[in-house]
């Protein structure tokens, strides 16, 4: 008798959405991330030069608003599960934000 068994490639199997900050700017940088239900979740004054843990939240329309010195963003994306939110500061304290899938 031969027995097979299949185990799935994912590498998230419906793991919550999570974003951090990576800074690589001249200022602190903070995100609030808001979800849909109305809960938030923050990544407070995190040093340049450093980069955050990732913070889990629920998947949904997420509004993201980002600070750096003085400068504010604000961004609503779409978040499924098993998706990472990168949000870089670069060396001119620029704002960009990269979704990822984490089956990828």
């Amino acid at each position: 008798m031969i027995s097979i068994s299949f185990s799935s490639c994912d590498k998230c199997d419906g793991e919550q959405p999570r974003a951090r900050i990576i800074n690589n700017g001249t200022k602190e940088a903070s995100v609030q991330i808001k979800t849909t239900g109305g809960n938030t979740e923050n990544l407070n004054n995190v040093p340049a030069g450093a980069t955050s843990d990732f913070r889990n939240y629920a998947a949904g329309a997420i509004t993201f608003t980002i600070a750096v010195d003085k400068a504010v963003r604000e961004e609503v994306v779409q978040m499924s599960e098993c998706y990472e939110y990168d949000i870089t500061v670069d060396t001119n304290n620029n704002i960009t934000t990269t979704p990822r899938d984490r089956n990828d």
